[in-house]
C-alpha cells in the first residue's frame, strides 16, 4: 500500500490539531475521523472511536503514535468459520 509522501505530512483533522493543547479534554473523547493519524500528544489518553455503529473504547499508547486511528476500531463483526460454530448438522441427514 503506498504511503502518504513525506513532503505533505501526515493527515490530522483540524478538531484535533485544536484538542492536542487540552490534553483534559482529550481523554474519553469521541472522534469520528478514523483517518486521521496518532500523535505523540494523545499517549495515556483514552479516546472512543466511531466504528460505523458504536463508539470503541481504545487507550493510546506510544506504539500506536503514527497509526490511524481506524485501526483500532473494526468495523466488521468477525464471521466464525464452520469448525468454530460446534456440533451441528453433520449427522443428521
Amino acid at each position: 500500500m503506498p504511503r502518504r509522501s513525506i513532503w505533505k505530512g501526515s493527515f490530522v483533522d483540524a478538531f484535533l490539531l485544536k484538542m492536542r493543547s487540552k490534553r483534559e479534554n482529550i481523554s474519553s473523547r469521541k472522534i469520528w475521523s478514523r483517518r486521521s493519524s496518532i500523535l505523540p500528544e494523545f499517549v495515556d489518553c483514552f479516546v472512543r472511536i466511531y466504528n460505523g455503529k458504536t463508539f470503541v473504547r481504545c487507550k493510546i499508547t506510544e506504539g500506536k503514535v503514527g497509526h490511524k486511528f481506524g485501526e483500532f476500531a473494526f468495523a466488521r463483526k468477525r464471521k466464525p468459520s464452520r469448525t468454530d460454530i460446534g456440533p451441528g448438522r453433520k449427522g443428521k441427514r
